[in-house]
């Protein structure tokens, strides 16, 4: 048996300012860290296309580094991304999730719905729900907002 999460943010830019925050290794890397006092390290690769990988090596000194490879199974810029995601941590313990993310105009924002599937325990699908998600919205909607006001 494996377990699904589902969430969603309103974020305040259009479907195709957020997708593109959310795809772009440029954009990411500025993302990634815009809320560390102190940044880390984040190395990003995007070939974005079917069949293509993401790969993210990102934390905060080279004896503590998260991987995550992406391979993108749908894009449909600005409304749909879907990807297999194989993520470890610096204790090499490896995770193989399925990623579905949409985004939606909501006025002059989006309302962004993430599914991801395939957690192997309830401790670990809540801690991407609490933790991992809230954070990666916070630093986007972070990066958008200095975005807009550039």
């Amino acid at each position: 048996m494996t377990l699904d999460m589902r969430l969603t943010r309103e974020l305040p830019a259009t479907p195709e300012e957020v997708f593109d925050a959310y795809t772009d290794a440029e954009k990411q890397k500025i993302w990634f860290s815009i809320l560390d006092e102190t940044p880390g390290i984040v190395e990003i690769e995007v070939d974005l296309r079917v069949g293509g990988k993401q790969t993210a090596v990102w934390g905060p000194d080279k004896d503590t580094l998260f991987r995550e490879t992406q391979t993108f199974l749908e894009i449909d810029r600005p409304r749909r991304l879907v990807t297999e995601s194989i993520g470890s941590g610096p204790d090499g313990a490896e995770m193989a999730t399925r990623i579905e993310i949409t985004f939606e105009a909501q006025g002059d924002n989006t309302l962004v719905t993430v599914v991801q599937s395939g957690f192997p325990v309830p401790e670990v699908r809540d801690f991407f729900v609490n933790e991992v998600w809230q954070g990666a919205f916070a630093r986007i909607e972070a990066f958008l907002k200095q975005s807009a006001d550039a």
